[in-house]
C-alpha cells in the first residue's frame, strides 16, 4: 500500500488513511494488525516511557509483528510521529458556547485547551515539527482558532499569524514545564525545594550593587506570587490579546 503513490493530496498513503480516503492494504482476510492499532500502541509507549522509547522495532516487538510488517502501513518514522501527535491532540473541545463570548474569550479557550492537551501528554513536544500541520486533528484546531475570529475583520493572512503567535507561546510554555519538571523528577527533591535553593543561591550570587534589578525582583512577591499557577501564561496570553484588541479597534 505505502509504495503507491499518494494521490493529488500529497500525503503519504498512512495519512490518506487517517483521512478515510485509503482502505486497508491488501485483499484477503482481515488483518490483525491495523494503522489505528499501530498509533495506539506507540501512544501509550511515549506515554510510559517517552519519545526516546518509540522506534519502529521496539513498536514491532510491542506488537508481536516483524518490524517489515509495520512498514506496509508506515512508510517512515516521521509518518508515525505525526499519526501520534494527532491522536494526542485529539479533537478540539466543543467551545463552551458563553453567551455573548466575543472573539478574545474563544480564542483564550482555544489556547488554554491547547495547553492543557500538551500538559497531560509531555511527550508530543518531543515530537520534531518538520511541516505545516496536515493530519485531520490538528486541522480541526487550526479550523477552530480561525474560527474564533471571523468576526474581527481580520485579514486571514493576520488570522493564521495569530494562531502561529499564540500556539508558539503555548507550546513555549508547556515545553518549559516539561523541561522543569523532568529536571526536577531526577533530582529527587520536590518543586518547593528547588525552587527555595533557586532563591538561595540568587540571594548569595547577587547584590544591589551588581545586579540592582534582580535584588528588586527578589524583594518583591513576585516567586511567591498570588498562587496562581498558570499567571505567567495568562500574563503572555493577554498581551498578546491586548495587542490584537488594538489592531481590531483600528479597523
Amino acid at each position: 500500500m505505502t509504495e503507491e503513490p499518494a494521490g493529488d493530496t500529497g500525503l503519504p498513503a498512512s495519512l490518506e488513511m487517517a483521512w478515510g480516503l485509503r482502505e486497508r492494504p491488501g485483499k484477503g482476510p482481515r488483518p490483525t494488525l491495523t494503522l489505528p492499532k499501530i498509533v495506539d500502541a506507540a501512544v501509550a509507549l511515549a506515554a510510559a516511557e517517552g519519545m526516546d522509547a518509540v522506534s519502529m522495532g521496539r513498536l514491532a516487538k510491542e506488537l508481536g509483528v516483524s518490524t517489515m510488517s509495520l512498514y506496509r502501513y508506515v512508510t517512515a518514522k516521521e509518518e508515525l510521529y505525526i499519526l501520534m501527535s494527532d491522536a494526542g491532540v485529539g479533537t478540539p473541545p466543543v467551545p463552551s458556547g458563553k453567551e455573548g463570548a466575543g472573539w478574545r474569550e474563544l480564542l483564550s479557550e482555544w489556547a488554554y485547551a491547547q495547553r492543557a492537551v500538551l500538559m497531560a501528554n509531555p511527550w508530543i513536544l518531543r515530537i520534531p515539527i518538520t511541516g505545516a500541520p496536515v493530519s485531520p486533528n490538528q486541522l480541526a484546531w487550526m479550523e477552530r482558532g480561525l474560527a474564533a475570529m471571523a468576526d474581527t475583520g481580520l485579514e486571514e493572512g493576520e488570522k493564521i499569524s495569530t494562531i502561529i503567535l499564540i500556539g508558539g507561546l503555548v507550546r513555549n510554555e508547556a515545553t518549559m514545564a516539561a523541561d522543569m519538571m523532568d529536571a526536577i523528577v531526577k533530582s529527587g527533591v520536590s518543586p518547593d525545594q528547588v525552587m527555595g535553593q533557586y532563591l538561595r543561591t540568587l540571594r548569595l550570587m547577587t547584590g544591589p550593587d551588581t545586579h540592582p534589578a534582580v535584588t528588586r525582583l527578589l524583594e518583591s512577591d513576585a516567586f511567591s506570587g498570588s498562587g496562581e499557577p498558570d499567571f505567567q501564561f495568562g500574563f503572555g496570553l493577554n498581551r498578546i490579546l491586548d495587542g490584537l484588541a488594538a489592531l481590531i479597534s483600528s479597523r
